[in-house]
């Protein structure tokens, strides 16, 4: 839905390229900041997700802190997440935004629990989708 165009997902680096386009601006023009913050946390539980899976493991978020750092209105974004921690319980990875100039746009901190198979979410049982 957000026209992310993954271009490289290890358990070490996730890397997405985003076409601006009209559905990603807010009134004013310029990229809403949900939209930052949604493909940093998109990446960020694709790469954690690989490296849990490993373990059998789903992951979900806890946590997503973005700043907002440069206004854009069009172009290609370049997305790269990393990972900061890789525990058995958590993860947490940072991501950064730039834009076609390479100048940093957002930056985020997700951090993600691990959960095993058949733990409850709110109720519900967690399972891992194929």
């Amino acid at each position: 839905a957000m026209g992310l165009r993954f271009l490289r997902a290890t358990e070490d680096e996730v890397v997405a390229e985003l076409e601006v386009v009209a559905v990603h601006q807010q009134p004013y023009g310029i990229v809403h900041g949900g939209v930052h913050a949604g493909v940093i946390e998109t990446l960020a539980s694709t790469g954690a997700a690989l490296s849990a899976g490993a373990r059998g493991q789903t992951v979900v978020g806890l946590e997503n802190n973005t700043s907002f750092i440069r206004a854009v209105r069009a172009g290609t974004l370049r997305v790269t997440a990393t990972p900061i921690t890789r525990g058995r319980r958590t993860q947490v990875w940072q991501g950064t935004i730039v834009d076609e100039q390479g100048r940093t746009v957002a930056t985020g901190r997700v951090r993600l629990l691990c959960l095993d198979p058949g733990a409850e979410i709110a109720g519900e049982t967690a399972a891992i989708k194929s």
